[in-house]
């Protein structure tokens, strides 16, 4: 049920208005310099909102979206995330030194596996949705 419910609130931040895709290209553009500025021999910063669930997490930068492989860098963002979020589905924006490959063929999943090696910023405050899901009684 966890998974099917984050795989809706993924699928609604990426398929969200046009207002939205206008900030994502402002995001893309800035998680680009980052890159490109503080980049090392071994590892890039990716910026971006960050989500942990007991079973996966993922860094969504812009229009892109990556799997973060559970080590234990991701459980130790995973826990300075929880400090800040708000609900179990809140998104907090961090930067991230790491690796990038390609997930294995025939494993199921988003294309680009990013692997945690140190975390470089946690957010103060959950990022902003632009589609709220309230229950109705």
């Amino acid at each position: 049920m966890k998974k099917i419910a984050i795989l809706i609130t993924l699928s609604i931040i990426t398929f969200s208005c046009k207002n939205s895709e206008e900030k994502t290209t402002k995001t893309d553009t800035e998680t680009t310099e980052v890159t490109n500025d503080l980049n090392s021999s071994n590892s890039k910063i990716f910026k971006g909102d960050f989500i942990y669930t007991a079973d996966a997490a993922i860094l969504q930068s812009g229009n892109i979206i990556y799997a973060v492989t559970l080590n234990e860098k991701a459980k130790e963002l995973a826990n300075k995330v929880s400090k800040v979020k708000k609900t179990d589905f809140d998104m907090v924006p961090v930067a991230v030194k790491g690796t990038l490959s390609k997930k294995p063929e025939g494993q199921e999943g988003w294309d680009d596996i990013l692997t945690i090696n140190e975390i470089v910023i946690v957010g103060s405050a959950p990022s902003e949705v632009d589609i709220k899901l309230e229950d109705k009684k």
